[in-house]
């Protein structure tokens, strides 16, 4: 007479511990951060603008009557108009980059996203808003206004239009650095094991067991 070996069935999948559920990768308070981003960085171009009509340097005309000239052919002050916007745009773009870190340490895309589109149309405020404040576009009026011989101020120009691309490649920038230095690390993975098989580091007891003696 033989004994037979009791023989454990399977466990069926639904014996097996559930796997957590994955987190979504944006959320709608991570939309919500990014557009309240682009909303306030977008604003911020105003500030751009009146501080690039009020610092940029001053280019006069003088006109003899029939024609208009430069006062000072030898002035560097339509070149010192665009350096002045880039060096505008590239401190509002360290700033804006660092504020967005500070607020939301943890990044993700909506953030970055936001932060780029804010910076791209609050250049585009700054530009227009400081040609709109400064001197008047009509040379030939402003020159018949201020009479012959007398210099009057030109209008203000960006000649580099690659200038407004400084304050959002400069945010994005800053934000990824700081986010790649100093922003929350993703947690080490857990050591609890999920499965019916165990994890490949763990071995099976080298000792084989005898089999089953049959008894007659």
């Amino acid at each position: 007479m033989g004994v037979t070996e009791a023989v454990t069935p399977p466990s069926s999948p639904s014996d097996l511990p559930e796997l957590p559920k994955p987190e979504a990768a944006v959320t709608p308070a991570d939309i919500r951060d990014g557009a309240a981003v682009a909303l306030v960085v977008g604003v911020a171009g105003v500030l751009l603008g009146l501080l690039w009509m009020w610092l940029a340097p001053r280019v006069q005309y003088v006109s003899n009557g029939e024609n208009v000239f430069l006062r000072d052919t030898e002035s560097e002050a339509r070149i010192g108009a665009d350096g002045t916007f880039f060096l505008l745009a590239l401190g509002f773009g360290v700033l804006s980059g660092l504020g967005v870190f500070l607020w939301r340490r943890r990044g993700g895309v909506p953030l970055v996203i936001g932060l780029a589109l804010g910076a791209c149309f609050a250049a585009l405020v700054g530009w227009r808003l400081g040609l709109w404040l400064g001197p008047g576009s009509d040379v030939a009026a402003s020159a018949a206004k201020a009479g012959k011989g007398v210099p009057f101020d030109a209008p203000l120009q960006l000649l580099a239009h690659g200038a407004l691309l400084v304050w959002p490649m400069t945010a994005v920038a800053v934000h990824l650095g700081l986010t790649a230095v100093w922003g929350p690390r993703d947690p080490s993975p857990s050591a609890e094991w999920y499965g019916a098989y165990p994890p490949p580091h763990v071995h099976a007891d080298p000792t084989p067991s005898e089999p089953p003696r049959a008894t007659s």
